[in-house]
């Protein structure tokens, strides 16, 4: 793998598209960027300033171990250009449909493209992990043993009707999150004990915990919604609806059409506009996105100028679908962009609940089948690098044996854990790329005959019951019917009959939520630093819950324990070791065929961009399909790279 190094451009690529040359410096995705920013530091003589009183820290940021990069007085994040131009339009893509606009409940299916509409209590800068400053709040004070937090709100914060936002409304948000909200939602807060309105404008919330800043952090993220007009007539935060919702963020949601688009004004008069953390952002007077079922579709819409800007995360695209008109033109460039990789799992995931799942064996032999050196090869242009985390973001992955004080996490389950877990490195099989895996096979075989299943007539059966092994794959997109297919042909070497069921989002949706499917390509997000989500991922009591991350079914005791020392975890060596553990346990437990993943991010866009000189770690600095914060701004004459 070759990773450009800090001080070379981004190259533009690929190189298929019609050679296109240009000196412009993108930014990166949501999840990498390896370009770092010289960012304002400040001493801890220099943060006493901001603190009120000997056992109360009061401040203008939340850090869960490290000092803030961003000191008191900051004027505006590095990577901000506060003197940005307003105006003009960008539309964008998202893959899927909707038919609710509220993300609260477990019901409908909302986008995920409401953070613009919303404002929270405090935000994080892109160039940092682990660090928030406030929004709504204008500060924060919390005890020296961290057994709560008191947010201290802006007066000048409104929603968009002009009605303050008050502690209540943050109180009642958080109350009707617990009650009605989905189950991933709700896990963020399970260590939050209970919260109290002192006033107008300031709220406690008390924690279970103590001595750990992660349960601060996150309900600092907690989006606040407006009572007043909730409560209004009969609308209900826990029920699914397309009426348009009252928010407090830098955009207001003005035209809808359901399940096909959705366009963002934004807000002249916003209160948030001139704050430290929003100088420089939210550049565009309009943001639409629209929706496609099918991403081939969405291509083709991008080549012929439907919306502006794309992730391409199609290897076959990027190097032979580029080789258009309007790339040829100069209409159309493409960056490619290296990553500082975050991010999460990636695979099919396999249901314990059933009985052919449920033995580690067989989901190891299945891992051994799927043959991904020839995969990249042959169908990805060697654009892929193969996935073999859980965590993938510096310092919390495994490497390596356990040792330290990983090891001493992972002793007390000795007896639970796979023995080569303790004394081997965790590799994935590396095949030598020509499509014939008889070295693989045999070992495929070997672990399916010591679960209980041998071939016979051509087919791989339970050697009690008769019964053949075979399963489903649920997809949601038409493309990766070039990934499982191979596969499935390797399986079927074996005697495995293998189904391919493409899906539209919203069934897939609610086939996973009811836990209704035997394996499925899915994606895990990775919220760095890792906190109390881990339980609705990998938990044992999610395993069971309608609507939890835990798809899989996943229950496990060392599991569950090293989440929970995930979550306490006192400095940031301590979540390394318990992260690394985690991971670790996870990987050895074979719940997922990992797939792969880019070390570059590809980026096309319609050539009518400006963009800070400066990007962020991570960030493309565009509002995606997630909603980040957007740093870029329209610029007629294009080439908005400033050379």
């Amino acid at each position: 793998m070759n990773r450009l190094p800090l001080s070379n451009p981004w190259k533009t690529g690929p190189a298929s598209a019609g050679g296109i040359s240009c000196n412009a410096a993108n930014s990166a995705r949501a999840a990498a960027l390896i370009v770092f920013v010289a960012i304002p530091t400040t001493t801890p003589a220099a943060l006493a300033d901001v603190f009120e009183a000997e056992d109360v820290d009061r401040a203008y940021y939340l850090s869960e171990f490290e000092e803030p990069g961003y000191g008191p007085g900051f004027e505006h994040f590095a990577y901000a250009d506060p003197d940005a131009p307003k105006g003009g339009s960008i539309v964008l893509s998202s893959i899927g449909t909707f038919d609710s606009l509220n993300s609260v409940p477990l019901g409908g299916d909302s986008p995920r493209n409401l953070g613009l509409l919303h404002s929270s209590l405090m935000t994080g800068s892109q160039d940092e992990i682990g660090v928030v400053y406030g929004l709504i709040a204008e500060s924060v004070s919390y005890p020296a043993d961290r057994s709560s937090i008191t947010f201290h709100l802006r007066e000048e914060a409104v929603f968009h009707d002009g009605e303050p936002i008050t502690a209540d409304d943050v109180a009642w948000t958080f109350e009707q999150v617990m009650q009605v909200g989905r189950p991933f939602l709700k896990s963020f807060y399970d260590d939050v004990e209970g919260v109290e309105v002192l006033d107008d404008q300031t709220v406690r919330f008390s924690f279970t915990t103590t001595d750990s800043m992660k349960p601060l952090a996150r309900i600092a993220g907690l989006t606040v919604y407006p009572r007043h007009w909730w409560e209004d007539g009969d609308r209900d935060i826990g029920s699914s609806t397309l009426e348009i919702p009252l928010g407090s963020g830098p955009y207001e949601l003005v035209g809808t059409e359901t399940g096909r688009s959705m366009t963002f004004a934004r807000v002249d008069d916003w209160w948030g506009a001139d704050l430290p953390v929003n100088r420089g952002h939210y550049n565009f007077d309009r943001i639409r996105y629209d929706f496609y079922r099918d991403p081939t579709i969405a291509f083709e819409a991008f080549l012929g100028g439907g919306y502006d800007f794309r992730w391409e995360n199609s290897a076959q695209n990027w190097a032979v679908g580029y080789d258009s008109p309007a790339v040829d033109r100069g209409e159309i460039v493409t960056y490619e962009i290296p990553e500082r990789q975050i991010g999460g799992m990636y695979g099919l995931m396999m249901n314990h609940r059933l009985d052919r799942f449920e033995d580690r064996r067989v989901r190891r032999a299945l891992t051994w089948l799927f043959d991904f050196q020839w995969l990249n090869e042959n169908v990805f242009y060697d654009q892929y690098v193969r996935q073999e985390t859980y965590f993938d973001a510096e310092g919390f992955s495994a490497e390596g044996v356990p040792e330290g004080r990983e090891l001493e996490l992972l002793e007390p389950f000795r007896d639970d854990l796979p023995p080569e877990l303790f004394e081997e490195p965790f590799e994935l099989p590396v095949t030598d790329g020509s499509g014939n895996i008889r070295t693989e096979t045999r070992q495929a075989l070997r672990l399916f005959q010591e679960a209980g299943w041998e071939p016979r007539n051509g087919q791989l059966v339970n050697t009690e019951s008769g019964e053949p092994f075979e399963f489903e794959v649920l997809i949601r997109s038409s493309t990766m019917e070039r990934v499982i297919q191979p596969y499935a042909r390797n399986l079927e070497r074996i005697g495995i009959d293998v189904s391919i069921r493409l899906m539209e989002p919203a069934q897939w949706e609610r086939r996973m939520r009811s836990r209704e499917f035997e394996t499925a390509v899915l994606a895990y997000t990775f919220f760095p630093p890792p906190g109390t989500e881990l339980f609705s991922y990998y938990g044992s009591e999610a395993a069971e819950v309608e609507g939890s991350a835990n798809y899989m079914g996943i229950a496990s005791d060392a599991v569950d324990s090293l989440i929970r020392e995930v979550v306490d975890a006192g400095s940031a060596e301590d979540l390394r070791a318990a992260s690394a553990a985690l991971d670790r346990v996870l990987l050895w437990g074979y719940h997922v065929v990992p797939f792969f993943g880019a070390d570059i991010a590809r980026i096309a866009a319609w050539d009518k961009f400006g963009m800070p000189d400066t990007h962020p770690d991570y960030s493309i600095g565009l509002p995606n399909s997630i909603g980040f914060q957007p740093t870029w701004w329209y610029d007629e004459n294009g080439s908005g790279t400033d050379g």
